[in-house]
């Protein structure tokens, strides 16, 4: 997985009015977690971030963060919370968390169905249940997706947990043996509802 390089510089004023005032500028205020460490108020180019995610995707990318004031402090870190405007959608505030390259981490990582699935050219229904799944692996491990092929999936039938392919070193930790994705066959009433509400109308006119 490519890692991102990323920009930032520590923060010293902290507050609503300093925060809005880096806004007003392009700049987002951020903060830096991790173990063992203190946490950092940052400050961030919003441009760059938003270019930067362009490349990946949120809760999924790896970053190399470099605070240009801090001579030396390089940090690989995820991002734990992006806060976006409710109303333009911009970036209001962003955290971020240190991680290890050599210690597991859990994400969720998007389900893709694909393929051309038989039970859906017989007239079923493909219903993806769930659209993520939570996997534990390295950082560097990171899949992009799970992809599932549905092509040889009649009405009736499912893909489950335990039936996903996984890249070496990484797993998904369950309880149950969910299901992922089925094929649904319609019911009969869905198909003929419309006419029988039909003829039974024009059976209690004729009576009437």
């Amino acid at each position: 997985m490519e890692i991102i390089d990323l920009n930032a510089s520590v923060r010293l004023k902290t507050g609503n009015s300093p925060a809005r005032a880096l806004r007003r500028a392009g700049m987002l205020p951020a903060v830096l977690y991790g173990p063992g460490i203190d946490p950092v108020s940052l400050t961030i180019d919003a441009k760059d971030l938003k270019k930067a995610l362009k490349k990946g995707k949120i809760g999924q990318s790896l970053f190399s963060l470099k605070v240009g004031n801090w001579e030396g402090y390089t940090k690989t870190v995820m991002i734990k919370e992006l806060q976006s405007h409710p109303l333009n959608n911009a970036y209001i505030h962003a955290d971020f968390y240190e991680i290890a390259m050599d210690r597991k981490i859990t994400v969720s990582v998007p389900v893709i169905a694909t393929g051309k699935c038989r039970g859906v050219e017989m007239g079923g229904l493909l219903q993806v249940i769930r659209r993520e799944l939570e996997i534990t692996c390295l950082p560097g491990q990171i899949p992009e997706s799970v992809i599932l092929d549905v092509s040889d999936l009649d009405m009736g039938d499912s893909i489950h947990v335990e039936d996903v392919p996984l890249p070496e070193g990484v797993e998904i930790h369950m309880d149950v043996n969910f299901t992922i994705i089925t094929v649904l066959a319609q019911k009969m009433g869905e198909e003929t509802g419309g006419e029988a509400q039909a003829g039974s109308e024009e059976g209690s006119s004729e009576t009437a």
